[in-house]
């Protein structure tokens, strides 16, 4: 129990807000990793609903990079709340450091139940999630639910280490499900009509046709390994990851890439929240 306290109390030191416009930075203490962020409000009427954690911890003399972006819809409460509980709930797991492919499935499956009985007090609303995990600078663990994305650069060659879950890429279990796929309204896929991705954390009122399991993947950090982008889809709905992955290259600041990268999805006319987090694995 001490370990989890303290752990929670060191991680909760680093949690910030929506902070819509801002940008920020950070390194590691053990790794020469760097990271930046930049968060740009969309053009809807409705408040900033991304959400990120951008840290380096040390927990059991282990360093611990903890990246995420979140992406919520119909409400920032979701978002919010997986600010605060994703990570602790992965890290606090038993089979963490034996087994962190257990403990994120797990904890993305918890921490929706969670979120669910929480309802209605979080709202109707969800969220998407994409989190990074570096251990030590040496191993990086990625999980994703939704279609935020994480992309790494091997020798300037984009690698998809996300999954986007689609509605029309997963209509098969949206259907065994009960539910359906439709364009109506509008052009773009929806679940029951009404959300654009299969995969979410909260959603009460479609739960019984959506996903909230994690497609997790691993990489080692070797020589070759540049960096890892994490965006929301205001990024990716106008960008591809070779070209999110050049643009990121051209600077070794993280925190210019980030920048850069938000400031091109404006210029292609992006409309939605716009989050993006560049981890630099050199020094």
């Amino acid at each position: 129990m001490d370990n989890l306290c303290c752990f929670n109390s060191v991680y909760s030191q680093f949690v910030g807000g929506r902070s819509p416009g801002s940008s920020g930075k950070g390194r590691g203490n053990q790794c020469p990793a760097r990271y930046g962020f930049s968060l740009v409000k969309g053009k809807a009427n409705h408040p900033m609903e991304d959400y990120h954690v951008a840290k380096f911890i040390t927990v059991h003399g282990h360093e611990l990079g903890l990246f995420a972006i979140y992406d919520g819809h119909l409400g920032d409460s979701v978002p919010a709340y997986l600010q605060k509980h994703l990570f602790p709930n992965i890290l606090n797991d038993e089979e963490f450091w034996s087994n962190p492919r257990s403990s994120i499935f797990k904890a993305y499956e918890t921490t929706d139940q969670a979120i669910l009985s929480h309802s209605p007090d979080l709202g109707r609303g969800g969220s998407t999630a994409v989190t990074a995990i570096l251990i030590n600078g040496q191993k990086l663990w990625v999980a994703n639910v939704g279609d935020s994305r994480a992309v790494l650069s091997r020798k300037g060659q984009e690698e998809q280490m996300s999954v986007d879950h689609e509605p029309n890429t997963e209509r098969g279990s949206i259907e065994d499900r009960g539910g359906f796929v439709s364009n109506m309204p509008g052009d773009v896929a929806r679940v029951n009509g009404q959300l654009a991705v299969s995969r979410a954390f909260g959603d009460k009122n479609l739960k019984t046709h959506l996903r909230s399991d994690p497609d997790i993947k691993n990489a080692d950090i070797d020589s070759d390994t540049e960096l890892l982008i994490l965006a929301s889809d205001g990024l990716w709905k106008v960008m591809t990851n070779q070209e999110a992955v050049d643009i990121a290259r051209r600077t070794k600041d993280p925190q210019r890439a980030a920048k850069q990268l938000a400031a091109e999805a404006l210029k292609r006319e992006s409309k939605d929240d716009i989050s993006i987090i560049v981890v630099c694995f050199r020094g």
